[in-house]
Formats: C-alpha cells, structure tokens, sequence
C-alpha cells in the first residue's frame, strides 16, 4: 500500500500539488482562529459560590452560610474538594470538580443545590450567587481610570467610581469573550439621611414611618389609559426621587395641618457603603479601575482585540478630563512570548535549513527537505485548532524541526544516494527519474516510519497525564506529534512528488563540500572505533560507571514542576496586623507605593489592590493586598540586571514599612496558586481545629 500512495504521489504530481496548496490554505485559515496565549489554562475544574453579607462578622459567616453551602455542596457527585472563605461579610465556597464534568453541567449541579442552602439561611442575611465562567488566566485587561492634569479638583475617588459603574462597567458589557467587569476601588454613591433624633422626637415621629415614608414616596406607578375620539393616552405618575432635593421634600407625615417633610428631621448627603476593598497607584492615594474577566475556553487573543475596540469607543463616552489606562494588560505578555517562541522557531528552522543544505550537498535537495518544515507546522495549527489546542509557550517552544524532518531526510538522502551510485553520466526522463524515485522511497520509508513511531511512542507517557500535569505538558506531546505526523504523511507524499520534480536529471560524477565533511569526520571515526572494538571491556566499564555517576549527580540536583515564566511584571502580596482597618491598609500600600518609584527606576507604575472587589474572584481581608508592579523592558533597567536580584533589592528597601510583610511573585503565578489550591504561596500551612 505505502509503494502504491507513493508511485500516485508521483505520478500525479498536479493533486499533490493543489493538496499542498490546500493544506496551506487550512493552515493558514486555523492560525487566524487558533487561541493564543502566554501559557496552558492549568487552572482546575470548579464553580465558586459567592454570598454577601454586610453586616455579619466572620465567625457568623461562617456558621449561617458559609457551613450550610458548604453542607448543601457535599452531596454532589464527582466532586474532588470542596474548601471555602469567611471573612467580614463575605462567603466564597469553592467546588471543584472531576475534570471530565463539563462547566455547565457542574454548574447546574451546584445551582440546585444553592436552592437548597437558601432554606438554611437565615432570611436577610444574603443569597447565595454563582461566581462568573472564569478561570486563573481570566484576568486579561485591568485598567484604571486617571484623570488628566487640570481635572484633579473635578473628581474625586467617589464621582470616578460612579464613572466606572454606570459609563465604562455598562459599556463593555456584551464585549464578545468576556464574561464579567468587576469594578475595583472608590466609594459606591449612596444618597443618605441622616436623622437627628431630637427632632424626630420633637415631631413625634418614629425611624419606621421615616422608612415608610421614603419607600412609598419613590416609585413610578401607572394607571391604564383613556381613549379620547382616535387616541388612548396612557397615564403614569412619576415618583422616583433623582437628587436630593427630592428626597428632602418627601412627606413623612402632617402636624397642626403642616407637612414633615425629609428634610425637617434630618440632613441630607452623599454617603457609602462600608467596604470591602479598595485601590490606590503610584502613591498618590485612592484610584478607580476594574478587571475584565475572560469566559471560560474563550481565545483570549480574540477576546483582548474586542476590549481594545470596545476601550476606544468607551473613552469618547467619557466625561472631559478622565482616560482610561491599563496597567495590566495581557496581550503585552502574550505578545512577548510569541514573539520568543517565532524568534526560537526561526533560529532553529534557519539552522536546520543550513545543515541540511550543508550536509546534503545539493541545493534544491536541501530545499526540499526545508520545505517540509512550515508544511508540517500547518499541519499540527490545522489539528491543534482541530483538537482545542492553544498556541503556547509550552505547546510550540518545545518543537525540534530537526526531528521533523528525520523521515524528509531519509527518503531524500536514500533518493540521492541511489542517484549518483547507480546512474552517474545518464540523463534520466521524467518517466526513468519517477521510477528511480518510487523504488528508492518504497525501499527507504519503512526505515522512517520506524524512526518516527519510536518518537511518537516517547510520547505517548506523556499524553496519559491527567490533572495539573496534563494541563500543562499533554498540549506539548500532542503539537510535536501533530507535526512529526504531518513531515511523515508529507515525506510520503510531497517529498517523492516534488524530488521527481525539482532534482537535476543530468547526473553528473561531483565532489561537493558535504563529501569533504563527511570524508573527514569518517577518517576521525573509523580508528576511533576501531580502538573500542579491541578495547570493549574499557568502553562498556567506562559506559557503567558514567551511567552509576549520572544517577548519583542527579540525585543531588533541585527539581521544580516547570521553570518560572517570567511574566515581565511583579505581583507582591502585602500583609498588615491582623484586624488592621482599611485607612491603614490604605496608607501602608501608599507608603511602599512610594518607596518603590522613589528608589527604582525599572518601575512604571505600582498599583494595590486592597481586600476584595465587587466580584469577589480572589476574597481577600482587608488587611491584604495584591500590589501590581508594572516594570520597565528589562534593557532599560539599571538598578539589577534579573528578576531574583531586583526583588531582593525592593525587599531591603520595603524593610522601612513598619509592622508589614511582603511576598513576591508573579501576576498570573498568583492567580493560578489561589485557585487551584486557595494559597497564593508556594508553601501554605493549614491549621485545623475548633474554637
């Protein structure tokens, strides 16, 4: 059968030509929908449960909701854990599933069973929500909103946040990709009335009928309509309160036939919510921003290019003197890290090409075995997108095109080798030049198959690994096997076809520069062989006990899972005494805020994010905070030339922060640790016990 694919392949070289053109067409169409991104989603199957809770302290929490959800949660099936976070009015209860359970399905698994904890809450102490499709590379475009020099006076943390909820959070709401906008920072706008009792007193008036008074006095309502001659005119009263002013001139009741109004009892202003987060940057005190949350198996390339689009749109929308600037924004780091793996690829395929060309001794030879390389990378985008296989630092960095070509190099290094061993002087037809080729390729391919079989089954370990491990390397397996399969169905068929097409059919007796090389290195072999074939017990114990030394070296080396990516940012986790108010949290990130841009010049920008945000995907106390440090390109850098030395620095100089603890690492490292173990450290002690 292989002869019989091989003898078609060159006989009819025009179908094999437009299946070439075909094949590169599909691949370049897959490349333009293939999901990009800096590294695998490793983040573990699970749904989080989010309850709200303003006034309850952690402990009651934790006995009126956290345990019930928690209880509730117990009798789903396939579930691998079950953990949760109490704090100061907020449950978060993570579920996280098998990883064969598909999201939505695990999702409406926990949804009938959020019913189920709601009886056992006690009414008014919050309901239960299920937390936004997202996972740990969700947090694709944060941003905050600055205002422009000459406006400072204008707006303040409050009229930002307002900006942030009702222009820019409704606005790139519907952004194709993204699943939530979780507003961070300033204060929620509240109209409040505040009353004085001695004159409610003085009134005779309770605090119900104030509450009365203000729920029944802000309301639209409708009365049907009237028909008059060709016409119905609908009739609607409109009692929403807009401003103050209304609120004030509520009626709460009359007295000596005189109305008391709003305003009578008490003072009217704007107020808000206790809270539970909150954003400063750069030392300058408060800030505004919010995060865009991907969905879930969303192409986050695509996703980004929407909130670019939908940035640029917004920002007309805005008021005069506010900008929107993104401190983090993914597709800088997805960028740089496509760019090593394109820079990495080129190199390596540049010199592959120049090898092959070297040690073939024929040009066109060389070219064609070249060739296969970029065939057989659309092959493995075309099955990659095929099989939900993003392109990643891990899925296409470790691609050796050397290995690639192996199966190219046979065939067409066999085809040369019969060429000019059996017809040297002929001028070979088409027809002798296709026979030779089919013979010569028949003969040799099932010496390739083996070799690339043999690759193939190295991986196959590999592509049997399941959880974090299989997140993170089976994307790899399956894009070198997708493309050594590829070089192999093309080295079975576009090889033959174009080496009858391209190769010279004058053959001519030669001595080219690759025979010279070859002739060289055969003269320093051959006695070097020769002296270990008498001398076999010396090479096979020098063999045994160069392989007994590289087990005990090895036994003395570090392991890690994988090497750090370098994400091009920093991520510090800051820590006060516990039971720390916010104002505290607050000055204390300001402070290093300070001493961070005073003292290193590689940083752009420094901005912490206190406690928790509206969506609660990372529910931290007030007294923690994830502070973002933007840096600089490394080559501007002046202060330590890597990662590890500049972060000793900033630890030394952080020293002057006052009854604080700082931890470095990496924004998306960060993340993934949170999720999928609920620590963002790499070593975390659980304690257990009662109170």
């Amino acid at each position: 059968m292989i002869e019989s694919i091989i003898r078609f392949s060159v006989r009819n070289k025009l179908i094999i030509g437009l299946l070439t053109l075909a094949l590169i067409a599909g691949g370049i169409y897959a490349l333009r929908s293939l999901p990009i991104d800096a590294v695998p989603d490793i983040t573990n199957n699970q749904v989080q449960v989010v309850t709200v809770s303003p006034s309850l302290a952690a402990q009651e929490v934790e006995q009126f909701i956290t345990y019930p959800v928690e209880v509730a949660m117990a009798n789903i099936p396939n579930v691998v854990e079950i953990r949760s976070v109490s704090r100061f009015g907020l449950s978060v209860v993570t579920i996280v599933f098998k990883d064969h359970v598909p999201v939505l399905e695990a999702r409406q698994f926990v949804k009938e069973q959020i019913s189920l904890a709601t009886g056992e809450i006690p009414e008014g102490l919050g309901q239960p929500e299920l937390m936004p499709i997202t996972t740990g590379l969700g947090e694709i475009y944060q941003y905050v909103l600055r205002v422009k020099s000459g406006y400072e006076d204008r707006y303040d943390a409050m009229e930002l946040r307002t900006i942030q909820d009702w222009i820019v959070k409704r606005q790139l709401a519907g952004t194709a990709g993204i699943v939530e906008i979780s507003s961070f920072g300033g204060f929620l706008k509240q109209y409040e009335v505040a009353i004085d009792p001695l004159l409610l007193q003085s009134y005779n008036l309770s605090l119900a009928e104030v509450f009365e008074a203000l729920s029944r006095n802000n309301q639209n309502s409708g009365g049907s309509y009237i028909e008059k001659q060709h016409n119905a005119y609908y009739i609607r009263t409109e009692g929403v309160v807009k401003n103050l002013d209304d609120i004030g001139n509520i009626v709460i009741a009359n007295r000596n036939n005189v109305p008391v109004l709003i305003k009578n009892v008490g003072k009217l202003q704007y107020g808000a919510p206790k809270r539970f987060g909150a954003m400063t940057m750069d030392g300058q005190g408060e800030a505004v921003g919010g995060i865009t949350l991907m969905l879930k198996g969303a192409n986050s390339s695509e996703a980004l290019a929407n909130v670019h689009r939908r940035i640029e749109e917004v920002k007309k929308l805005l008021p005069e003197g506010i900008d929107i600037y993104p401190y983090l924004d993914r597709s800088v780091l997805v960028g740089k890290t496509i760019h090593t793996v394109q820079k990495n690829l080129l190199e390596g395929g540049i010199i592959v090409v120049f090898v092959l060309v070297l040690l073939l001794g024929d040009l066109r030879a060389g070219f064609i075995v070249a060739s296969v390389i970029p065939l057989a990378m659309l092959f493995a985008i075309i099955l990659m997108r095929q099989f939900e296989v993003s392109a990643n630092l891990m899925s296409l960095g470790a691609i050796d095109f050397g290995i690639v070509v192996d199966g190219a190099v046979i065939i067409v290094e066999g085809v040369l080798h019969t060429i000019f061993t059996f017809y040297v002087g002929r001028k070979l037809t088409q027809g002798e030049m296709d026979d030779i080729i089919t013979d010569s390729t028949a003969q040799l391919f099932r010496s390739a198959i083996y070799g690339v079989f043999i690759i193939l089954v190295v991986f196959v370990p590999i592509m049997t690994l399941t959880g974090i491990e299989g997140k993170m390397f089976r994307p790899m397996a399956m894009t070198f096997s997708f493309a050594v399969l590829g070089a192999l169905l093309l080295s079975l068929t576009y090889v033959p076809m174009m080496s009858a097409l391209l190769l010279s059919k004058n053959i001519r007796s030669h001595h080219t520069f690759a025979d010279k090389i070859v002739n060289a290195l055969r003269r320093m072999y051959k006695p070097t062989l020769e002296w270990a074939l008498r001398h076999a017990k010396i090479i096979l114990t020098g063999a045994v006990a160069l392989l007994v030394g590289t087990f005990l070296l090895f036994s003395t080396m570090g392991s890690e899972f994988i090497p750090t990516l370098e994400e091009g940012d920093l991520a510090m986790q800051l820590s006060i005494q516990p039971g720390s108010s916010l104002s505290e949290s607050v000055r204390t990130t300001t402070k290093a805020e300070k001493i961070l841009l005073d003292n290193f010049p590689e940083v752009k920008h420094v901005v912490s994010k206190i406690g928790t945000a509206e969506v609660p995907t990372d529910p931290m106390a007030i007294e923690d905070a994830d502070i973002m440090i933007v840096l600089k390109e490394k080559e501007e850098w002046t202060s330590a030339t890597s990662r590890d030395e500049l972060v000793d620095k900033m630890k030394a100089k952080l020293e002057d922060v006052a009854g604080a603890s700082f931890e470095f690492t990496q924004p998306i490292q960060l993340r993934f640790n949170e999720l999928m173990t609920g620590a963002k450290t790499d070593i975390a002690i659980k304690v257990f016990g009662e109170t």
